[in-house]
């Protein structure tokens, strides 16, 4: 009699969440690209508007999401291209893995790489820009819970742009108007906390953003990688 081998649907996860640190960590130009690109947009800030604290502490928080938000745009066009390129995408279609699962370990793997480094930085980049104290952990918080939907939704347009010509301009178009509710809930975050006012509000719904994000963007990234594919 045959036995049936059935492969775990979630067998894939953990190869591929291993292999995209590995890959990520060889190619370390490309780590350092964001988190260069957001440290300089950031330490130009005053140079280019004032240097004087009080004004720059009004901006604090809306400079350091923005380059935040411009630096993860920049790392989003090669989310999958190189898998696109070699017939990674095509093997896991017809591997018989689940889409959604490797869509899951791709953007883990790369907020970890990308996503990570920012919120620990932004403690940093908070007083360079001199926010007060008491916005310095809703600012990480916001980055924290803030970050994966960046990366998550990004990766939604990245799917969905990774066989066209000029991919990268048509990815931008598509991500940014989706990126604008994330940014709005995270400066109003810590401006409340710097004037003393609740902020648990804003916090509350980038939570349930998140959630939202981890349950349903996984299902729409597979979606897209097999429009892509067609």
């Amino acid at each position: 009699m045959n036995a049936t081998v059935t492969t775990p649907p979630g067998k894939a996860i953990g190869p591929i969440f291993r292999r995209d640190l590995k890959l990520a960590f060889r190619r370390r130009s490309e780590i350092l690209q964001p988190l260069i690109f957001l440290c300089v947009v950031v330490s130009l800030f005053p140079l280019g508007v004032s240097p004087a604290p009080e004004r720059l502490a009004t901006m604090a928080q809306g400079v350091i999401w923005i380059a935040a938000l411009l630096a993860t745009v920049l790392s989003l066009d090669t989310f999958f291209r190189d898998d696109w390129e070699d017939g990674s995408i095509e093997q896991w279609a017809v591997s018989g893995h689940s889409l959604a699962l490797i869509a899951v370990a791709r953007a883990a793997a790369h907020w970890l790489v990308a996503g990570l480094p920012i919120v620990l930085l932004s403690p940093l980049l908070a007083t360079w820009m001199q926010l007060p104290g008491e916005g310095v952990p809703v600012l990480a918080a916001t980055l924290a819970l803030g970050t994966p939907v960046l990366a998550l939704v990004g990766a939604i347009g990245s799917a969905l742009t990774v066989g066209a010509r000029r991919g990268g301009q048509l990815l931008s178009l598509l991500v940014f108007p989706l990126y604008v509710p994330v940014l709005i809930m995270a400066t109003g975050a810590t401006g409340a906390a710097v004037d003393g006012l609740p902020y648990n509000g804003q916090l509350g719904l980038m939570a349930a953003m998140l959630v939202a994000a981890v349950t349903l963007a996984p299902f729409a990234i597979a979606a897209a990688l097999r429009l892509s594919l067609e």
